[in-house]
């Protein structure tokens, strides 16, 4: 081969290294900015494939319809304040508050969507939960539950994780950097409240995240219980398994190559971001609850989550249930397995 071909071929293979980095520059975007997702044409599809792969049942539909109603009594409440902390690495991230004795439901008022409801239980001034929204979602999608454990007499704490709802921040975090900027909320509650007797219910990447805060060293003693609900094992399966279903790309080289992308870009490693390894050094009793129909997060990772489980544990499918949806098939169970776990496990 003469030189002169030598350096086309030199060039040519430049070009397409850089194409081929471009075009996983442009992925890694395309699944981490929300602001970014949105303008894509890609999008829609990928709200219509989701919503399509949920569990299409007339009565869960009215049940996610009156959660959302007892959600909106939850946010309008006078004593809800607006609560902000700054995470390590300089962003403002956004949510609100709560405390009991702020503002309690009148008692006798009824709840919506089978909730099941003491009148106002007394607060308790040292219960506190933290509500973990779940991948490009917000602090609103979590205000059903809210309303739930303010009834029952907890004070609450729901923040938009970083690049979503009202936060700051240039990338979705898969709970490798929510379960850091968790500390920060965990401090903001413990500054009010020393004696606070905190539980951490999340869904899907909101479960994941309190699965790996729980599971690192000096995590303080004021946690007492994580509801995980439809957590994954692991960020690096999630992406693999979103790149292939979402954008029909093979795993190989695409995913290695991403994964490498976040870590020069968003400073965090996928294949480190593991809830399964998180929960074996845990000793937070955790409550692990999946839909039995969830085609998003598959039910095993649940099982493999419990079973990996070193602390005190319950676990929980919902036949019938999609991603998400185990408060929607059938909320009167879930909330008083919720209760029931708490008072066994987490205050027994």
């Amino acid at each position: 081969m003469t030189g002169k071909y030598k350096k086309i071929l030199a060039a040519t293979l430049l070009i397409l290294f850089v194409l081929y980095w471009a075009a996983v520059n442009f992925l890694v975007s395309a699944v981490l900015v929300p602001s970014f997702m949105e303008k894509l044409d890609a999008f829609q599809r990928i709200s219509e494939q989701s919503y399509a792969e949920q569990v299409q049942e007339t009565e869960m539909k009215q049940n996610l319809a009156a959660m959302t109603v007892v959600g909106k009594v939850w946010g309008r409440q006078p004593g809800i304040e607006q609560a902000e902390i700054l995470s390590e690495d300089g962003y403002r991230l956004r949510g609100v508050l709560m405390q009991a004795s702020d503002g309690e439901a009148e008692a006798g008022q009824k709840s919506a969507g089978g909730i099941p409801e003491k009148a106002q239980k007394s607060a308790d001034p040292h219960r506190w939960v933290v509500l973990l929204h779940g991948y490009t979602g917000s602090k609103e999608m979590m205000y059903g539950y809210a309303y739930w454990y303010w009834t029952h007499g907890y004070s609450v704490l729901a923040p938009d994780f970083r690049c979503q709802g009202e936060s700051e921040g240039d990338y979705i975090g898969l709970g490798a950097t929510d379960s850091k900027d968790l500390a920060g909320w965990i401090a903001l509650i413990l500054e009010r409240d020393p004696q606070a007797e905190i539980v951490l219910h999340g869904l899907s990447m909101g479960a994941s995240t309190a699965l790996l805060y729980c599971g690192q060293e000096n995590v303080p003693a004021n946690i007492k219980a994580v509801i995980s609900d439809c957590a994954y094992t692991d960020a690096y399966s999630m992406f693999q398994e979103k790149i292939g279903s979402w954008f029909h790309l093979p795993a190989f080289p695409v995913v290695d190559s991403a994964e490498l992308m976040i870590r020069l870009r968003a400073g965090y490693d996928l294949k480190e971001t593991s809830p399964l390894n998180a929960v074996s050094s845990s000793r937070i009793p955790t409550f692990f609850i999946h839909g039995k129909e969830d085609r998003m997060i598959p039910v095993s990772m649940c099982r493999e989550l419990y079973d990996a489980a070193a602390c005190r544990k319950e676990i929980m499918i919902v036949e019938g249930a999609g991603h998400a949806q185990a408060a929607d098939k059938d909320p009167a169970r879930y909330f008083e397995e919720v209760e029931k776990f708490l008072e066994e496990k987490a205050y027994g």
